[in-house]
């Protein structure tokens, strides 16, 4: 929710900043549109990009790595025994550290250097957030002055900005490409796992889906069944009952 907050205070300046520039525009030819390089509107977009872009790339980064930095700055604090845990057990600890922190009860009194550890959580949250959204607010206002200090009648705004677009256009068809790349391959790769522990006769043909097994060694659990025929029945039981009652429906209102 805070980030939202500070997503929308970006948002807000980069507003403010399309606003200045296009003023900044007209008055810099004193009303004369015509002796302009560009539309005042490309003016206000350049100041705009300029005030809410850096601060987007610093916002999304805090957002990827906030967790890993301030779970790091917790685990330094604890007692060294537990820090020392298997990594398993250490992420379990850490589980029980961001439930209290969060304020979701756990199954037991906790002890009490969980409570400190989540104290001490949130506190690093807390500030974390400030400085963030200090550091925000200096982007922004960075950007904002030069970006305004940027705008002549010559300055080539329609291009830079046009320019920018572009280049942001084809980040977001990279990033849309290397995620559907990243999909697939851990599809396949799970997959591989999941037919090397099951034989494929057995899920193509098992009449019984009972997905329980031990996943680690230290675990019990049965041996699972993981039959595909079940999944399937199922899959056409649903999809014929709803085409019983839309099929119908659906072309006596068409008929009408």
């Amino acid at each position: 929710m805070k980030h939202i907050t500070l997503f929308i205070v970006i948002v807000i300046l980069s507003a403010v900043g399309y606003y200045l520039g296009r003023i900044r525009s007209v008055k810099a030819v004193k009303g004369e549109i015509r002796t302009l390089h560009s539309l005042p509107g490309y003016y206000g977009f350049y100041v705009a990009l300029w005030c809410g872009i850096p601060a987007l790339i610093v916002l999304v980064l805090w957002i990827v790595f906030q967790s890993s930095i301030i779970t790091s700055l917790v685990v330094s604090a604890l007692p060294s025994d537990i820090q020392n845990l298997s990594p398993d057990r250490l992420s379990l600890v850490i589980n029980d550290i961001r439930n209290i922190a969060d304020g979701i009860i756990v199954s037991e009194t906790p002890d009490v250097f969980l409570l400190k550890a989540a104290e001490h959580y949130n506190g690093l949250k807390d500030v974390g957030y400030l400085a963030l959204a200090a550091v925000l607010l200096s982007f922004c206002t960075a950007g904002l002055a030069y970006g305004m200090r940027k705008i002549v009648p010559s300055m080539r705004a329609r291009v830079n900005v046009e320019r920018t677009v572009q280049v942001l256009m084809v980040l977001c068809s990279t990033v849309a490409i290397f995620t559907t790349i990243g999909i697939v391959l851990s599809v396949i790769f799970e997959s591989i796992r999941f037919f090397n522990q099951i034989p494929v006769t057995d899920f193509l043909f098992g009449l019984k889906w009972s997905p329980q097994m031990a996943i680690r060694p230290d675990q019990v659990g049965a041996d699972g069944s993981f039959g595909m025929v079940p999944l399937l029945a199922g899959t056409l039981m649903i999809s014929g009952i709803a085409m019983l009652i839309a099929v119908p429906i659906g072309l006596m209102s068409a008929i009408y």
